[in-house]
């Protein structure tokens, strides 16, 4: 008995803590983690109005901002125009597209139950791309190539949920296979477009327009996108702990009075609105929806309430701080969609072969 209750020579005895001491890991509070992503954002901002091709010095930043504060001081005209109608606009531009492509890609995730679900799974971003690249080819204006580009991805929606609705067998796998149908379709639309392009001078703009750019904001565009940005986004806010219950079986949901098919619906035309609206006017930017939903998770859990904040602050933070190396780190400006798809397909992969810690 005595030589059973030693330790064997030449093994390392485990220590053991009492219950509630020992070594922890420090794990922020969700409140934690939103004011950070919060500080950041705001940080990003102000670097962004700074840096460019015409830097910007802290006091006449100030001055700017706080006119009332400034002592005096005052900005000059070129400067204050290129803050205030083409810096600014920028910025808000790729905070709001970034916060609403990671919205869209969770709550796509949360209605397919699938963690690889992005807000081109339905076409939304084909049929976008299909209508820009018809008002590019017939040589309209960007505004309405922007609205051509909303129309169309608005439209293979559409297309979607009725071909599917008529179909038999899941409803959920109908509605991504007809996705997937509808956005080769789009996408063989696109490819004509491109063959009967003038390439000298059409064609390169419709491939410029694919890569993702927010060169050409104006204030016009950040409006425009402003208005159906905000109708997807408000329902998704209101219904995010309904959004919960699409992982539950569908009988569970039902007894708890929840319509799990309006919801659907719901969630689907919301997530698909914004899409729509981003793509119309920065161009096809991928990985966004993707990467940014994953990684809240990893910070704000899998709680909808929780982590559609997150989401959208991760997706603003991500998309300005790719959009201000696009923009600054070569004379010539790189395509944002190029630069998402740099950093996010590694990261990704990272984040599908880091292995789980044992808790």
């Amino acid at each position: 008995m005595l030589e059973n209750s030693m330790p064997l020579e030449g093994k390392k005895s485990r220590r053991r803590f009492p219950l509630g001491t020992g070594p922890r890991r420090f794990s922020p509070s969700y409140p934690q983690i939103m004011l950070l992503l919060t500080g950041l954002l705001c940080a990003a901002i102000l670097l962004s109005l700074a840096h460019g091709r015409y830097p910007v010095g802290p006091r006449e930043l100030f001055a700017l901002l706080f006119p009332e504060w400034a002592g005096g001081l005052r900005v000059n005209a070129p400067m204050r125009a290129i803050l205030l109608k083409v810096r600014m606009p920028r910025i808000f531009l790729a905070c709001m597209v970034g916060a609403c492509l990671s919205m869209a890609g969770a709550a796509y995730q949360g209605v397919f139950q699938n963690p690889l679900a992005s807000p081109d799974v339905l076409g939304a971003s084909s049929g976008a791309a299909a209508g820009a690249a018809l008002a590019i080819l017939l040589q309209l204006s960007r505004p309405l190539v922007t609205a051509f580009a909303f129309a169309g991805g608005l439209l293979t929606i559409a297309a979607v949920l009725l071909t599917a609705r008529i179909g038999r067998g899941a409803k959920l796998l109908r509605i991504i296979l007809t996705g997937i149908m509808i956005s080769s379709l789009c996408n063989a639309g696109t490819s004509f477009i491109k063959l009967a392009a003038d390439p000298n001078n059409i064609l390169p703009e419709i491939t410029y327009w694919m890569m993702g750019s927010l060169t050409k904001t104006k204030p016009a565009y950040v409006l425009f996108a402003a208005v159906p940005m905000t109708l997807g986004i408000i329902p998704l806010i209101l219904l995010r702990w309904r959004v919960n219950l699409l992982t539950l079986p569908e009988g569970e949901a039902l007894t708890m009075g929840v319509n799990v098919k309006l919801l659907r619906i719901t969630a689907i035309v919301c997530a698909t609105l914004i899409t729509a609206a981003s793509v119309s006017v920065s161009g096809l930017i991928g990985w966004v929806g993707l990467v940014i939903p994953n990684l809240s998770r990893r910070l704000a859990g899998n709680d909808y309430r929780r982590l559609f904040p997150a989401c959208m602050l991760g997706g603003a933070l991500f998309l300005l701080g790719v959009d201000n190396i696009s923009r600054n780190l070569f004379l010539t400006e790189i395509p944002i969609g190029i630069l998402t798809a740099i950093v996010g397909a590694p990261f990704f992969m990272w984040l599908i072969l880091r292995k789980s810690e044992a808790v």
